[in-house]
Formats: structure tokens, C-alpha cells, sequence
């Protein structure tokens, strides 16, 4: 081999060896560089801690697009490259609402959307007229709307499944904070809720007290919800209770509740109940109908329930507000001192300007 040559094939191993060292130089890089996209922090540290709800039945792009508008991905081709690897692409993609904590990496965001803890909603109901008043609140903690919470409360089949009537289904609600999945279905919620009505009834005897009352769960409910309507004070509900007990086991007696006809009228910001209101056709105006209604007039609170269920023993059969602000009652055993105590109510509103 010449001189020559043997220089030529020298330089050549040079360039050879130099554009190796490039290409791996270049490739080390490429694959650090990916490596800390993939592994590296990718939740911005300023966002804090975080959540993001993936709604029922969405695709891959659809939670690449949510996780985008939160400013979660910050490489979305890495993202997308290790979803297709962590096969997290192909499968459904879990719905429900997830905790995202600042600082995660690309693999820590895919790793817990595919398989980590679902975060759970507080789930607060407390006070409610209508059962479309029931679906409206629920609607504002768990993923389905309002519209498909009253269809199932309008599924007759579904409510007498559960043991209810649409009259009475008001009374599975027990007003509460419960803790919920977000992603939680109509169905699941209802059988949720059929075992927290179960649950109540039986802790403190109060099955046991229903019977005693001559009165079944549902009856006591809906009693509970006329006492709901007419004191806010729990300190008088046993007695308020009371006066509608009397007058229910008292033969010829009317209850004449004052929200029932409310309930009747479907105006439930009413004032003032004057004679025309009384004289509505309705199974739920107890002025001319004797006993019960048919169902629940609201939600009843468990101070409301528990107040019927222990019922102040008393003669009470009238009552009345008084008047003066403190939202108590008189109470009254007979007609003339009922009247009395009515006076002292018109007086208090005359007094305090209510009554011009």
C-alpha cells in the first residue's frame, strides 16, 4: 500500500469516527432530551395542586384536548408517544375526576389517569321542594345533568323497584354530605341513596319509634316535611310536631298545614295563604282534604324527622306565629286562646311595619 493510500484511508477512520462520535453525541442528546420530557418534571409547579374531570365515554383526543386547555402536557408529542407505548391510547379512557399533582412527570400523568385513585366529590343536599329540585343540586357535584336525573325520578318502573311511588320518592332522600365518585351514574346514585334511607331508619330505633307512631317510614317523612315548612327553630319541632299529631289522631280533625297548600299552589315563595288558595282542588291542600297527602310537601332535615319520631307529648292544637322576629310559635290547646295568641301576631306585624 502506497503513502498515499494509506493516508487517505487514514482520514477517512477520522471522518468515519467523527460523524459516529456526532451521531451519538447527537443521539445521547435526542435521547436525554426525551428522557426528561418523558421523565422529567411536566406539570408546572405553578399550577399547584390540581384536578381535571374526564367526562363518561371520552376519547384519546378528547383528554389530550382537556389536558392541553389545562396547561397539563408539556410536550404533547412525548405524551402522545409514551400514551401509545403505556397502551393508554388504546384503551377506553377512564372517566371521573383525578388529582394532578405540580411537578409530575410525563409518565407520572399517564400512569395515574390509566389506573390511580379517583378522587371523590362531597355531595351536599339539605333542602328542596321538588325532586327536580333534588336532581338540580346533585347535578352541581357529579358529572350527569339535571335532565337525566329527572328522567330516572320519572321512571316509574325504576322508583317502585326501589320501593317507591312518585308521590313519596321525596322521602328516600335522608338530606345529607355524602361522599360520591364524580362520574357517579343516575342509577348508582339512587341505589346509593336506597341504602343511606336504609341505613338512616334503622340506627336509633327509629323504625321502631315509626311503629309506635302508628305511622311508616314514609308517613313520618311526610309529616316531617309539613314540621320542615313551619318552624326553622329545631327547639319547637318536637312540639310543632306534636299539634299535627294530635290533630291527625284526632277523628274529624283536618291537619290545615299552611305549605301544603303552598305545595298545592306550586308557588312556594308565597306569604300570605289567603282564602282563594284554600279552596284549590288538590290531594296535597290539607284544608279540605283529611289526613296526610300523598307525599312529601319538601326535603325533610333529620332534625325534622327525628322531631316527628319523638313527638312532644302535649294537648296542643293550634298554633301561631308570633310575630316578633325570633321565628317561634305560640301554642294553644283550644280555639279562644288561639285567637288570643292570633291577635298578638297582628299586633307584632302592625308593630314592626310588616303590616301596613
Amino acid at each position: 500500500m502506497s503513502k498515499d493510500e494509506s493516508q487517505k484511508k487514514g482520514q477517512l477512520a477520522k471522518i468515519i469516527l467523527t460523524i459516529t462520535f456526532v451521531g451519538v453525541l447527537v443521539a445521547t442528546i435526542f435521547g436525554y432530551q426525551k428522557y426528561q420530557e418523558i421523565f422529567g418534571e411536566s406539570v408546572p409547579r405553578s399550577l399547584g395542586e390540581t384536578t381535571i374531570e374526564i367526562p363518561t365515554n371520552s376519547s384519546f383526543e378528547e383528554v389530550i384536548g382537556l389536558l392541553n386547555n389545562r396547561g397539563l402536557i408539556a410536550h404533547e408529542d412525548s405524551f402522545r408517544f409514551l400514551a401509545k407505548r403505556m397502551k393508554y391510547e388504546k384503551t377506553s379512557m377512564r372517566s371521573g375526576k383525578f388529582k394532578i399533582q405540580p411537578g409530575w412527570s410525563t409518565y407520572d400523568l399517564i400512569h395515574h389517569l390509566r389506573g390511580g385513585k379517583q378522587e371523590t366529590v362531597k355531595l351536599v343536599f339539605n333542602s328542596a321542594w321538588t325532586v327536580k329540585n333534588v336532581a338540580a343540586k346533585v347535578a352541581q357535584f357529579i358529572e350527569p345533568d339535571s335532565t337525566d336525573l329527572v328522567t330516572l325520578f320519572s321512571d316509574e318502573q325504576f322508583i317502585s323497584d326501589l320501593g317507591f311511588t312518585p308521590s313519596t320518592l321525596m322521602s328516600l332522600f335522608i338530606p345529607n354530605t355524602y361522599d360520591f365518585f364524580w362520574n357517579t351514574s343516575p342509577a348508582k346514585f339512587m341505589e346509593r341513596m336506597k341504602k343511606e334511607h336504609a341505613a338512616f331508619w334503622s340506627k336509633n330505633n327509629r323504625t321502631a319509634k315509626a311503629e309506635k307512631l302508628g305511622l311508616t317510614p314514609e308517613e313520618v317523612y311526610i309529616l316531617a316535611s309539613i314540621v320542615e315548612r313551619e318552624t326553622l327553630q329545631n327547639g319547637e319541632k318536637k312540639r310543632m310536631a306534636g299539634v299535627y299529631y294530635n290533630r291527625l289522631k284526632t277523628k274529624g280533625w283536618r291537619l290545615e298545614a299552611d305549605p301544603t297548600v303552598k305545595f298545592a299552589v306550586g308557588d312556594f315563595s308565597l306569604r300570605r295563604i289567603l282564602n282563594k288558595h284554600l279552596q284549590i282542588k288538590s290531594p296535597y291542600n290539607t284544608y279540605k282534604n283529611q289526613g296526610l297527602p300523598p307525599g312529601p310537601i319538601s326535603m325533610a332535615s333529620i332534625a325534622s324527622i327525628d322531631a316527628v319520631l319523638n313527638v312532644e307529648n302535649h294537648d296542643y292544637m293550634f298554633f301561631c306565629a308570633k310575630g316578633d322576629g325570633s321565628g317561634y310559635h305560640n301554642f294553644a290547646k283550644d280555639l279562644k286562646q288561639h285567637n288570643r295568641n292570633a291577635a298578638i301576631y297582628r299586633a307584632n306585624m302592625r308593630k314592626s311595619g310588616a303590616w301596613n
